[in-house]
């Protein structure tokens, strides 16, 4: 079993035009693995031997929200598990989030750099808690992103503090707790309660630093993800296999830990 706790698609009349606005955005050269549809995914899945996908949508206009979830809602089958995202400056999260329980999306999705919020600010505390309260699992982009110019808006010490504030629940740091913090990943969240996730990927942080993250941390809180079509699932998976660590962790990474939170 391999389960992708990372991936993006667009509806197939947006893909191209997503996809190619998101690759003109990028300071770093990356091809996509995939045209951004579904099938294209699931293309990728069968080719890779990957059981199932989570994916990760990100409501960046208000207006987004109903549509863009009840999509999410329907692509959900056997293989695809679709979250849901919020659009987090509205005023009204917990109606759109008691919409999202509606549809029976598991999760939600959120990018402080697209949707332009402080990520441990009291306003998305309060927006945490309620989600949590209604048992979603909450994923967000953690560190820096190519596509958008620095400061950057998340970082290892935040997610420490939002893991003081809120106890109880899933919150996942993709990117493995923030893109090319890692350092910081291992002095400040390795011991909490945040999940991490290692899309984007061993290309970067390496074998070793993924190693020392995983001792210190545990396996039983890392989860493998991709963020597919901007990094190769099949890489990042054949490289967890090479890095060195116990079978057992790489059972708990690849999918006995995806299994239990979204209670599969």
């Amino acid at each position: 079993m391999l389960i992708d706790f990372h991936t993006h698609v667009f509806p197939d009349t947006l893909a191209s035009r997503a996809i190619g606005v998101l690759c003109s955005n990028l300071r770093i050269p990356i091809t996509p693995v995939h045209n951004g549809t579904v099938s294209s995914l699931k293309e990728r899945m069968a080719e890779w031997n990957i059981d199932k996908s989570v994916v990760v949508p990100i409501v960046t206009k208000e207006s987004q929200t109903r549509t863009l979830n009840e999509w999410a809602q329907s692509i959900a089958d056997d293989k695809i598990i679709p979250f849901g995202s919020i659009f987090p400056h509205g005023g009204h999260y917990k109606e759109d989030i008691d919409f999202i329980c509606s549809l029976g999306l598991k999760g939600l999705k959120f990018h402080a750099e697209y949707q332009d919020f402080v990520l441990d600010s009291p306003e998305m505390i309060k927006i945490y808690d309620y989600a949590l309260s209604k048992n979603l699992i909450i994923i967000h982009h953690a560190g820096y992103d190519y596509g958008m110019p620095p400061p950057y808006k998340s970082s290892p010490k935040q997610f420490l503090n939002i893991s003081k504030q809120l106890k109880g629940g899933i919150i996942i740091a993709a990117h493995l707790g923030g893109h090319e913090q890692w350092n910081d990943v291992y002095e400040y969240l390795c011991g909490t309660d945040i999940y991490l996730e290692t899309s984007m990927g061993f290309e970067y942080y390496g074998a070793e630093m993924f190693k020392k993250i995983v001792a210190k941390h545990g396996a039983d809180k890392i989860l493998f993800g991709s963020d597919s079509p901007w990094s190769n699932a099949l890489y990042d998976f054949n490289a967890l296999k090479s890095s060195g660590i116990e079978q057992s962790a790489i059972d708990a990474i690849t999918h006995q830990n995806a299994e239990i939170i979204l209670g599969l």
